[in-house]
């Protein structure tokens, strides 16, 4: 392309008309040349780009697992941190990919409405005063005198007369 052109410009007589139409058609062929990459580009831009997407394990992780032990649970292989559920909702165990487990304990949690909540409320303060009349109980039952059916702890059928008497001389 640029050894033709620098041929012509040798060749190059400005009273030449030949020449000139010469260029001229060169230059419609060039930029021909040029729409036809412009178009390329441009139909090469408007294709979309094929992507594509591999999924080698399964993403959805709704599905609520259920296990009765702990051995089933250790059995399992995991793609990342899994609950398993026991049937009755008490214990839940969480595997995560290293084969590691963790346990806790579920404990269900009973919204309460007012009337509730007072009742609970009501039932606690029955239970502290149960609680203060047994101590208060337990106080006088200490406070007071031991009293039993014998007053002395001598038995009945001794007298107070002393055993030992002097001799007089």
């Amino acid at each position: 392309m640029y050894n033709n052109a620098y041929q012509q410009f040798r060749n190059y007589n400005p009273n030449n008309n030949i020449y000139e139409q010469n260029m001229y058609d060169q230059i419609d062929s060039q930029i021909k040349q040029l729409q036809q990459m412009k178009e390329q580009v441009r139909n090469n831009q408007i294709q979309p780009a094929i992507n594509q997407t591999f999924q080698l394990a399964p993403t959805s992780r709704d599905v609520i697992r259920y296990a009765t032990s702990i051995e089933e649970v250790q059995k399992e292989s995991v793609i990342g941190e899994t609950p398993y559920f026991s049937k009755d909702m008490s214990v839940v165990w969480i595997k995560n990919l290293k084969g590691e487990i963790k346990t806790y304990e579920l404990n269900e949690i009973v919204l309460k409405d007012e009337k509730d909540i007072k009742i609970d409320y009501l039932i606690a303060q029955i239970e502290e005063l149960k609680k203060g009349q047994n101590i208060n109980e337990r106080k006088s039952n200490i406070d007071e005198p031991v009293t039993s059916t014998n007053e002395s702890k001598e038995p009945k059928n001794v007298s107070n007369v002393s055993k030992f008497t002097k001799k007089a001389k």
